[in-house]
């Protein structure tokens, strides 16, 4: 395609639910500051009027947030989407992070003319969807055929996100690509006053602090997460547990702690803005037993922090760049094997210095300078 000159600036339409604090969005932020936002013009589509935590920042980079309203109601929703681009002009790409609903977005973006169409997938939600009613099935048949239809280029963070949104095939498809998203490693090497956030979050010097960070959701196990702290804190009473994020199940998470006597060992601090601080400064292990991920972005900060981690076989191994950090359990695994995991984090043989860990980590492709140059060279690559 041979569309524009490359000197000309590049307009980019953005589709997320909300600009929230999450991995996906977390890396988009990592992409517009970095970005050379002369040449690539990025703003926000949105299906949400609430503000998001992002949504100040992004305004003041010189993006705007678009809110798109009603994706439950597909004829309304191409009503607003329809108005928006009029409203706001042509866009050149169109790069959808909806996962399956990128299909409909897409079909969109064609019929308004937007020559550069990208569907990315984030999460592998096949085990979540395994058991789906015969009409939800219907639906992700429905929005796979619009995707593998209307995108014009395909990304996926890993080998089992990219087969959940494009099909066991597609490798032989050349619109479809891994790619992987990058954290910012600058972040993590900027000073922490560990005992400062210890105070704040009222752990004390000597608590052993297992940590998690993500969306209080299904997905996220985080009932299976207390069931191994009951049997971690039996064996080490000085054990905490930080849970950092929000959630749906958030309500019901708490109340499940506090049944189970757990309440004054378990921490919820919400949706944090200071994460690699939190990683020093407080954790001293990670616990990560999901059903599924795509590729979870909050481990590759876990490794560049060079904290240990416990995760589960449902996350690919693909994002384990430091392999002596990582414990791989399957699922079926007891609770008592898993508090051994966790336990054993305290004496783990031939662990590489936090130094090593940042080093490693900022030479990989999960580095956002890295993350930037492919994804601006393949913006160029596919409208050129």
């Amino acid at each position: 395609m041979n569309l524009r000159k490359k000197t000309q600036t590049i307009r980019i339409l953005h589709v997320v639910g909300g600009m929230n604090r999450g991995g996906l969005e977390t890396w988009l932020m990592h992409i517009l500051r970095h970005i050379d936002r002369d040449r690539f013009k990025i703003d926000f589509l949105v299906h949400t009027t609430e503000p998001c935590a992002y949504d100040d920042e992004i305004r003041a980079l010189g993006s705007k947030i678009i809110p798109c309203l009603d994706p439950s109601k597909p004829w309304l929703y191409a009503h607003n989407f329809q108005q928006i681009l009029k409203q706001h002009g042509s866009y050149d790409i169109v790069h959808s992070h909806v996962h399956h609903f990128s299909g409909y977005v897409l079909r969109l973006a064609e019929k308004a003319g937007v020559p550069l169409r990208v569907a990315h997938s984030h999460i592998d939600s096949s085990p979540l969807e395994a058991n789906a009613a015969w009409y939800r099935r219907l639906y992700l048949n429905l929005m796979k055929g619009l995707i593998a239809k209307y995108a014009t280029l395909g990304f996926g963070c890993s080998n089992v996100a990219s087969t959940d949104l494009f099909g066991k095939q597609w490798h032989k498809d050349s619109r479809w690509q891994i790619f992987y998203c990058g954290v910012d490693m600058d972040k993590f090497r900027e000073p922490v006053d560990s005992p400062s956030i210890r105070t704040e979050l009222g752990i004390p010097e000597n608590g052993f602090v297992i940590g998690h960070i993500g969306r209080f959701q299904k997905q996220k196990n985080h009932q299976f997460i207390l069931e191994i702290f009951a049997e971690v804190i039996k064996r080490e009473p000085r054990a905490y547990l930080l849970l950092v994020g929000e959630g749906c199940l958030r309500d019901d998470i708490e109340q499940q702690a506090l049944q189970m006597g757990l309440k004054d060992s378990i921490l919820f601090p919400g949706i944090r803005s200071d994460i690699p601080q939190i990683m020093l400064g407080v954790m001293d292990a990670f616990l990560f037993p999901s059903l599924s991920e795509g590729l979870p972005m909050v481990g590759i900060e876990v490794q560049t922090a060079g904290l240990p981690l416990v995760i589960s076989d449902g996350i690919t191994e693909e994002f384990q760049k430091i392999k002596p950090l990582v414990q791989r359990i399957s699922l079926s695994q007891s609770t008592q094997v898993w508090a051994d995991a966790v336990l054993k984090t305290r004496n783990l043989e031939f662990q590489p210095s936090r130094e090593e860990c940042l080093n490693m980590m900022t030479n990989s492709e999960f580095n956002i300078t890295s993350s930037v140059m492919k994804l601006t060279d393949s913006y160029d690559k596919n409208l050129f």
